[in-house]
């Protein structure tokens, strides 16, 4: 059984069009709570990333995407692809999941 990574990229400051949206880190805790719950077998590994403080290449580069616009947050990307951005879709995430699995 493969691992899935799955990266909730965000910053403290909510986007203009998420103000009555969760933040990208609650956005992360509501994801990691579902998905343990759906899916307790699997190895699924959620981290968080600060758009203002990128570590890794990958991040910094959808960092720089946010920060230019061309996606907004909080983005989802599992396993380097990009699967949801702004308001989440639990269906999409989990079928997504299944395809990694």
């Amino acid at each position: 059984m493969a691992s899935i990574q799955m990266t909730v990229y965000g910053a403290e400051v909510k986007c203009a069009s998420c103000v009555n949206l969760p933040s990208a880190l609650e956005t992360k805790e509501w994801l990691e709570a579902a998905i343990a719950r759906k899916y307790p077998e699997k190895d699924i590994y959620i981290s968080y990333c600060d758009i203002d403080s990128p570590e890794t290449e990958e991040e910094k580069q959808y960092a720089e995407q946010i920060l230019d616009e061309e996606y907004f947050y909080p983005l989802v990307v599992l396993n380097g692809e990009v699967v949801a951005e702004g308001n989440p879709r639990l269906k999409v995430i989990y079928d997504k999941i299944e395809e990694n699995s």
